[in-house]
């Protein structure tokens, strides 16, 4: 993270506006979002995140159940340096977490467009797809020493990818920068500069958690249905997690109300930007919860976003899509688009399907996903999360008694 960066994240924090606490639903997600906010970059097994761990069961006490945390250890990976540098212009960016390394020597050579002979590649990719197109493979074929690579979001800015290979890192340096860095590495393309990248990190041994939470239910041998949420990432994230965390609570606050016939799981998972690390660690440790669930409710990225919305239903089967889309256009909402039956839905979601579990998922759009500029009040739509909210207590409550 560069300079500015830092302090436009200190500038947002600095400026953050008090929420009311008059007990309503849309005041509950105005604090909510902005204490996640708040709490700073929500990386993997970093102290926000555990800091972040631990609010979060504090926040399911006040919504009736007793929390539980599910540890675990990963090579943490913290940038030393990270830049590319030619001539007298120095860039600071971020590595890909599921890339290779370089010492504190770092790569030097040729600045080329991706997939021509020179050293250094220069590739563009949107948010979570290096693993594809021309640099997933110049990646696999380790066509360069190191790659740089433009982050393209919806706004300007860096947008990293998702670790998703974290466990099994593969190919050369890849040094992430930001989108409005394009014009000047395309000069020094055309130019044939000279250049060096940098990707120096350690790993530290840390530990992660993810927070759970239980419903007995009426019949404790009816299968659960399990609601599950991510809540890290790279940046602050206050619309790609806040509006899912938020869905989660209110669903475990209605639920207690309920008395559910069936037992309900909950699950808010860490390691989401290390390739679904925690959601796996929780299926790994229950091999049979997958396919032996009632359903799986994936609360994913950007629910309420308000900066260029959208939303993506993935689902198991007909029932599961029939029931989420059909809940979505009830309340006002519009489903912009539904995954084909058969394809390998995002995020968390990802893992069930994989497993054979039944499921339901929704995923929005985002102008900022990925982005540093995901904070501040305008980045979250009050009226869209507590409709979200409503759509979710009717389906948690039918797929409860079912």
């Amino acid at each position: 993270m560069t300079r500015r960066d830092w302090l436009i994240l200190a500038g947002a924090t600095a400026c953050a506006q008090q929420m009311p606490k008059d007990g309503s639903l849309e005041s509950r997600i105005q604090a909510i979002v902005r204490a996640f906010e708040e709490q700073g970059i929500h990386r993997t097994a970093t102290p926000v995140d555990n800091a972040s761990g631990d609010w979060l069961m504090a926040q399911v006490r006040e919504a009736g159940l007793k929390p539980e945390r599910e540890m675990f250890s990963i090579d943490r990976i913290d940038t030393v340096s990270a830049f590319v540098r030619s001539g007298d212009r120095e860039i600071e960016g971020l590595p890909l977490f599921d890339g290779g390394f370089t010492t504190a020597e770092g790569v030097h050579g040729r600045l080329g467009a991706i997939g021509s002979d020179a050293e250094i590649g220069v590739a563009e990719a949107a948010p979570n797809t290096s693993g594809g197109g021309a640099a997933g493979e110049a990646r696999r074929q380790n066509r360069h020493r190191a790659i740089v690579l433009i982050t393209r979001g919806g706004r300007p800015g860096l947008c990293p990818n998702n670790a998703e290979s974290f466990l099994h890192p593969f190919g050369p340096p890849v040094l992430q920068v930001s989108s409005e860095e394009k014009p000047w590495l395309d000069g020094a393309i055309r130019a044939g500069a000279e250049a060096t990248v940098m990707n120096q990190i350690r790993r530290t041994k840390a530990d992660a958690f993810n927070v759970l939470a239980s419903i007995p239910g009426a019949d404790a041998s009816l299968a659960p249905l399990i609601v599950m949420t991510p809540r890290s990432g790279w940046w602050t994230c206050a619309s790609e997690r806040g509006g899912g965390i938020v869905c989660w609570l209110e669903i475990m606050r209605s639920m207690t109300k309920e008395k559910p016939a069936r037992p309900v799981l909950f699950v808010a998972s860490s390691g989401h930007e290390i390739g679904q690390l925690g959601i796996e660690i929780y299926a790994e440790r229950r091999p049979d919860l997958i396919k032996n669930a009632h359903a799986w409710i994936h609360l994913g990225a950007n629910i309420g976003a308000a900066q260029n919305p959208g939303n993506i239903v993935q689902a198991s089967d007909d029932e599961m899509e029939k029931l989420l889309a059909g809940s979505i256009l009830d309340a006002g909402m519009k489903v912009d688009r539904r995954v084909p039956r058969g394809t390998v839905p995002g995020g968390e979601a990802g893992v069930i399907h994989r497993g054979g579990g039944r499921y339901m998922s929704l995923i929005g759009n985002n102008a900022v996903f990925h982005n540093i500029a995901d904070r501040g009040p305008d980045v979250v739509s009050v009226d869209a999360v507590a409709r979200f909210v409503n759509v979710y207590r009717g389906i948690a409550k039918k797929l409860a008694s079912a």
